[in-house]
């Protein structure tokens, strides 16, 4: 058994040097220093792979075993780490990237067929006459409808290297025929701010999904648009908000200090103590400010709230956060594939860092780590969360705070299970509910989108007999009809199914007014904003005994980046 245990691992290590080969393993830090090479025991492994490649009693694919080799030893570190095929770089770019190549649409299959939902404007697909709700039967003369064909694997056709052709067999309305288009494809904005608007006449909301390297820029754009319609404060939403780029986190921080304040700072073994400070030309520094977060918000968006909080800058509010604290970077390997390796940790200006407990090589039990704050009962009572009191640290005024497991909120809101059955449970886990909006925006397509604002087209959807029709829908795929839970969901569902429906129509500018509007988070943002109680010693929550030491405000310091990070 220990031969055959070190005889697997001598392949293991011969894999992953074809993989690395001699040149892997550089990678940059903030003033040009690299990363050293990763040679150790090259000879060694590469006399042994050629022993094996001429001796070994069977073929061996090389190539295979190497990519399951590097995946394998990569698991083995700390959760964030990953290895990335060079089959799946480019998907993996995309989606932090300001744009891509495409044909710009949004899309679902709803009982197998690829349905527009929404065309992106002044894109290829705009450009060519595409419409929502046309059905996309074939691309490139292969048929996608009527087959299991993975989201995954559509995109991939659709996408392509700019100035590219694609061909489409579209079908329109009950048209037997279908409509031939050939598309160029060309950049597609890949936005990170999903909307801002006014959520009473004195106050923004900002949602950000993501922090992508545009994420700055359209928050630049949304904050204007909302000064200009006369928003006095805001609330920033990074509920659900995963990471992405430390640097843009870092520039969308920086409009809300003062000049001098630390934003945050990252140390690793082979990493030297690189921080980032305010440079005081935030356009935001006097904005009242409150930032709602949720279990899933994680990475840049805890960099982004604990700077908030930390600098005593405005209010956290929600639920813990993540916990992630782990900085990646990239390292090329000499086939396209790429490491995404950890480096460093990051801390938040009170000297806190919020990575939740790992061990190392077990991820599937760091990936459980929800499902167990859950069963304790962390998202219904601020009781139940166990904070480690060796890990607490103080804010610039001397609030207690705490590190080693995400972001605690300064007001916790409990996650609401009103009108949650187990009718609701199931037409949305199967994905039922999403699936009428659909069927229901088609079939009535020439209607609705004759209203001329999200308003008037929810004011109508409230005289339809909405949750009628959706009851039945739902039995004919399956979800028997209990009418005592469906009175009890009914609020809830009709009004995902009213914003799911606008959304269609009039994007998400529609979508979140009318899912937002009985949200207990932003509810509260609202009114500590409306009452001035925005600033934790507002509220009462400033510590006498704050202890100089733990001042952030270093003056006469500029904003300083890493050249290339990631904190998602």
């Amino acid at each position: 058994m220990n031969r055959n245990r070190h005889f697997l691992w001598v392949i293991l290590l011969i894999a992953v040097s074809l993989i690395l080969g001699f040149n892997a393993g550089k990678f940059y830090r903030p003033g040009g220093l690299q990363f050293k090479m990763l040679r150790s025991g090259q000879n060694k492994i590469n006399e042994a792979l050629d022993i094996i490649g001429q001796n070994y009693v069977d073929t061996v694919d090389i190539n295979r075993l190497a990519e399951s080799a590097v995946d394998r030893i990569v698991s083995e570190l700390d959760p964030h780490s990953s290895y990335i095929p060079a089959s799946d770089v480019d998907a993996a770019k995309e989606d932090l990237e300001a744009s891509f190549s495409g044909i710009g649409i949004q899309f679902n299959m709803p009982l197998d067929t690829l349905l527009v939902i929404s065309v992106i404007s002044d894109s290829p697909a705009e450009k060519a006459g595409l419409m929502p709700f046309d059905r996309i039967i074939t691309v490139n003369d292969s048929t996608v409808a009527g087959r299991e064909i993975g989201t995954t694997k559509i995109m991939r056709m659709l996408r392509g290297p700019k100035d590219s052709k694609v061909r489409l067999g579209i079908q329109r309305g009950n048209a037997e025929q279908l409509t031939e288009f050939e598309l160029t494809r060309g950049d597609i904005p890949n936005h990170s701010v999903d909307v801002s608007y006014k959520v009473n006449e004195h106050t923004g909301y900002i949602k950000i999904t993501k922090f992508s390297r545009s994420t700055y820029n359209e928050f630049l754009t949304a904050v204007a648009k909302l000064k200009q319609e006369g928003a006095e404060g805001l609330i920033i939403d990074l509920r659900d908000n995963p990471g992405g780029y430390m640097e843009s986190a870092i520039n969308v921080i920086n409009e809300f200090l003062p000049k001098g304040r630390l934003i945050v700072y990252m140390e690793g073994r082979s990493y030297p103590r690189l921080d980032s400070y305010s440079n005081g030309k935030g356009a935001c520094q006097d904005v009242p400010v409150v930032v709602l977060i949720n279990e899933l918000s994680g990475s840049a968006s805890e960099i982004f709230s604990g700077a908030i909080q930390d600098n005593d800058r405005g209010t956290i509010i929600g639920r813990r956060s993540y916990g992630k604290g782990l900085v990646q970077t990239k390292l090329d390997l000499s086939d396209r594939s790429e490491l995404l390796l950890t480096i460093a940790r990051y801390y938040t200006p009170s000297g806190r860092c919020i990575q939740k407990e790992y061990e190392l090589g077990k991820s599937e039990e760091y990936s459980q780590d929800l499902s167990i704050r859950f069963m304790h009962g962390e998202f219904y009572s601020a009781d139940s969360i166990k904070m480690v009191d060796s890990l607490e640290y103080r804010t610039a005024g001397g609030r207690p705070v705490f590190g080693g497991g995400g972001i605690m909120p300064d007001i916790f809101i409990p996650s609401d299970t009103t009108g949650i059955t187990s009718y609701y449970s199931s037409v949305v886990n199967t994905g039922v509910l999403y699936q009428f909006s659909l069927v229901y925006s088609d079939k009535n397509n020439d209607k609705l989108k004759s209203f001329a604002s999200y308003r008037e087209l929810y004011e109508y959807l409230q005289q339809q007999p909405l949750s009628y029709e959706f009851a039945d829908y739902a039995a004919s795929k399956g979800i028997k009809k209990r009418p005592t839970l469906m009175s009890i969901s009914r609020d809830l569902i009709e009004t995902q199914l009213y914003a799911y429906i606008v959304r269609n129509f009039f994007k998400y500018e529609g979508f979140y007014p009318i899912l937002l509007q009985n949200d207990a988070a932003l509810k509260k943002a609202i009114e500590i904003i409306s009452e001035g109680q925005w600033k934790p010693e507002a509220r009462g929550l400033h510590d006498t005994g704050n202890d100089p030491s733990c001042s952030v405000e270093i003056p006469g310091q500029a904003i300083r980046k890493p050249l290339y990070a990631e904190a998602g």
